[in-house]
């Protein structure tokens, strides 16, 4: 451990903090594509502000076509990645501080990307300097690289392996927990669509919910037409308000990361629950028949396959319905569903796509991000274990989990940090934070892995 590098980065934790809240001010969810700008103009905009930083602090920087960049220290024939993000997921209701204020109250840092992935980001480029600063000797270069569509479908990795991008003989994501992630369930991202036409007096008009595929929704609302005098069944968290020519019902949820759809409730099952009680008829009836007794409230896609699928090292599949849109002619659902490590797709996107279909639903679209596993006595999860444990004198295995990151598109890399056990989980959630205190205990971190790293004898 050097203890001259802690000291170095914890002396620039004003510079680091302040760098923060210039990145999360930076509203920086995806939005239309526009000439020159593939995530929108709100994402290029935060990428713009990371890279004039780097310059600040004296780093030369890489564009690469405005989907990612990078700043570099060191040299050498080898390359070492560490991968951040600055997009963030929309920031929902439900805040008590500005979602992109970056108000700091006692000793945290509020705001969408706190934590997920700007502060890890910040940590990893102030680690960068202090190790640069020292003059610390690096066998490898070691490159850190700001992604942009981490948080939808991994564009700009993609972007970048297929445009020459060098691979890295080594790597990690701090987007992920500690001690280390060595294995992360394989992800669909999926949208169903149905044609509606409907008869009879009472009829949907408009149905909305959710934020993310990959959040839980906690609101979700739909309109629908009745008979004049007709009357709506009470529920707990449904809201009915009578409007003209018919009635507004609202379901609360408990919004949470899609990666753990069970610690949520899902305000769309919820919605689609109460429906089915209601005198729709045709292909109304029989779409909200089919989200509520196939999806419903089950955070696990068990009466989606028939069965439960899951293995010992990461669990059960999730499975979260994150968004639904429609009106009078269709819905559209986008589904987020994630498979055990020791599985593989064939497991279970067949029987969902087939459910759907039995039920008159077409796919829309679908997004796959493979699994990943790599055995504890992988060289990296040796090392980066290491850093861990002398770091914190905590001698925790490794993690599997239902979360996904960019190690799943980038070779050679894992999840490592920021969040450490027992921490508050806010990412995707109101009032985002991370403690400053951890802020500079994570730069500490990844400037302790980047040094063992750069300079890693591999056969």
């Amino acid at each position: 451990m050097n203890e001259a590098l802690n000291e170095a980065v914890a002396a620039l934790r004003p510079e680091m903090t302040a760098a923060l809240q210039r990145l999360v001010r930076k509203k920086s969810v995806e939005g239309p594509e526009l000439p020159g700008k593939p995530f929108g103009a709100d994402v290029d905009a935060c990428f713009t502000e990371a890279l004039t930083l780097c310059r600040e602090l004296g780093f030369e920087t890489t564009d690469l076509d405005r989907y990612i960049g990078w700043c570099e220290i060191g040299s050498g024939d080898e390359m070492v990645a560490v991968l951040g993000h600055l997009d963030v997921v929309p920031e929902g209701e439900g805040w008590h501080h500005p979602p992109y204020g970056a108000e700091i109250v006692d000793g945290r840092l509020f705001g969408r990307g706190a934590i997920d992935d700007k502060g890890p980001v910040v940590a990893s480029l102030f680690a960068l300097k202090a190790i640069r600063d020292l003059n610390i000797p690096l066998r490898r270069r070691v490159r850190l690289l700001f992604g942009l569509n981490e948080e939808t479908n991994d564009r700009d990795v993609f972007y970048y392996r297929d445009h020459g991008g060098e691979i890295p003989v080594l790597g990690f994501t701090p987007d992920g927990e500690y001690p280390l992630i060595n294995g992360e369930k394989g992800i669909l991202n999926e949208s169903y669509a149905v044609q509606l036409h409907q008869t009879g007096a009472w009829k949907l008009v408009s149905v909305r919910g959710g934020v993310a595929g990959n959040v839980v929704p906690d609101y979700a609302c739909a309109e629908l037409t009745a008979p004049a005098g007709a009357s709506l069944p009470t529920s707990a968290h449904i809201t009915c308000t009578a409007i003209p020519g018919g009635w507004k019902v609202e379901a609360d949820g408990v919004s949470a990361h899609g990666s753990h759809p069970e610690q949520g409730q899902n305000a769309i099952g919820r919605l689609a629950l109460y429906l089915e009680q209601l005198p729709l008829e045709g292909d109304a009836q029989k779409a909200v028949a089919f989200l509520a007794e196939t999806l419903g409230m089950d955070p696990y896609g068990e009466r989606l396959l028939g069965h439960r699928l899951e293995d010992d090292l990461s669990g059960p599949m999730s499975c979260n319905l994150g968004l639904i849109e429609g009106d009078e002619t269709h819905l559209w659902v986008k589904l987020n569903y994630r498979y055990p490590v020791t599985k593989t797709v064939d497991d279970c996107a067949p029987a969902v796509k087939a459910a759907f279909e039995a039920a008159g639903w077409a796919l829309d679209q679908s997004v796959h991000k493979q699994k990943l596993y790599y055995p504890e006595q992988t060289p990296l999860v040796q090392a980066l274990l290491g850093v861990y444990r002398d770091a914190t004198g905590d001698r925790s295995a490794p993690k599997c989990i239902g979360g996904g990151t960019y190690a799943k598109v980038l070779p050679n890399t894992v999840a490592f940090g920021p969040l450490f056990d027992g921490d508050p989980v806010t990412e995707h959630q109101p009032d985002e934070f991370i403690d400053l205190d951890r802020l500079v205990q994570n730069a500490q971190i990844i400037a302790q892995a980047v040094v063992k790293l750069a300079n890693l004898p591999l056969e």
